[in-house]
């Protein structure tokens, strides 16, 4: 019978590199007080040896758990998934959360907390005894609740709030998402559209406000009516499909429209197509998430392409830094997002 193959330990790195096993911990956990040159020896050993250090054992050898606590919302995630309509919000937050956790020895663990549940405390808390995080990311909704985030802070974890510049404790990180509606009003505005209409997202969100509020700048700074052209939805597909019946039935119609995510945009463009009407030569369309549904539909939608796994990655940086005693930034972290323009948007070529 073969034999198994014994494990590689902290003891064998140590003996490897000729140091201590303090010295060894204090580079495997990133401390500070280690000079360069050791830091390289003990590395070369770890990587020469193959060791993998134990979550389990560094758990045990002092005060953190290098486990990082990603929240989501359980309705919007559970609906998303169960449509397979290719929302990817999740998907991109683990990409960006578990490599940079990686990359510093820790592990990410993504739950699901119904923001509107009477039980959100017991839930909460059920998730932070059982694994007892360093640090939770909290996206929208929950990086605004101020029960989440008090709850969290009386618990002493460090907090990073995406989509969130409410008071309160938290590292807090945006997305930019005023600036990214302005750049796609913009962008219309110069494909020589005036008759802009904007779906607006759910008012739940914080940076629902900040979108219309990039497209009312871009819109007053043209010098440009905004009657008619506003729209209310709360993220659905539905609510993109009222919206959009508004936005094209009124006296003066849009020409172009910006919907708040691609839900609403797969709406507004059921309405188009069920009338007849060409995307872009009758109406020009931009939408925010860029998620797989809208760029391979046909036309692939111009979009606002938000920078989800960099702004989790970001997250993760900062709460690993606060652990290790760095002072927080004073401002909100801003990790821009960008437009890409596809087919789905043109000049306006006829008048309706």
């Amino acid at each position: 019978m073969a034999r198994r193959k014994q494990a590689v330990t902290i003891k064998h790195v140590a003996a490897d590199a000729g140091v201590s096993l303090q010295t060894v911990s204090r580079v495997i956990n990133k401390e500070p007080n280690v000079r360069p040159a050791m830091r390289e020896r003990v590395q070369a050993s770890i990587e020469k040896l193959g060791y993998v250090p134990s979550i389990a054992a560094q758990r045990m050898s002092g005060s953190r758990s290098y486990l990082i606590m990603a929240l989501n919302d359980r309705e919007r995630t559970i609906a998303d998934w169960e449509k397979r309509e290719g929302t990817d919000w999740v998907d991109q937050m683990m990409f960006g959360g578990m490599l940079t956790c990686a990359e510093h020895g820790y592990r990410l663990i993504v739950e699901l907390i119904d923001t509107h549940s009477d039980h959100i405390e017991r839930e909460l808390l059920a998730a932070i005894a059982a694994l007892q995080p360093d640090g939770v990311i909290l996206t929208p909704p929950h990086s605004q609740n101020r029960q989440i985030v008090d709850l969290l802070d009386e618990h002493n974890i460090t907090i990073a709030r995406i989509g969130s510049l409410t008071g309160g404790p938290g590292l807090r990180l945006t997305m930019d998402d005023e600036r990214a509606a302005r750049l796609a009003t913009e962008h219309l505005l110069a494909l020589g559209h005036t008759r802009v209409g904007f779906i607006a997202g759910s008012p739940e969100y914080e940076l629902s406000a900040w979108r219309v509020d990039g497209w009312r700048t871009a819109m007053a700074a043209a010098g440009l009516d905004l009657e008619g052209l506003l729209a209310e939805s709360d993220f659905s597909l539905a609510s993109g499909e009222r919206a959009a019946v508004r936005l094209l039935d009124g006296d003066a119609p849009a020409t172009a429209i910006i919907a708040s995510n691609d839900q609403t945009a797969l709406g507004l463009l059921n309405v188009v197509r069920s009338r007849g009407l060409d995307v872009p030569d009758d109406l020009s369309v931009i939408s925010f998430d860029d998620t797989p549904v809208v760029r391979f539909g046909y036309p692939p939608l111009t979009a606002i392409e938000q920078p989800i796994a960099n702004v989790t990655a970001r997250a993760v940086e900062l709460i690993i830094a606060a652990r290790a005693g760095e002072k927080p930034p004073a401002s909100p972290q801003v990790v821009p997002a960008g437009l890409v323009v596809r087919e789905s948007t043109a000049a306006p070529k006829r008048r309706r």
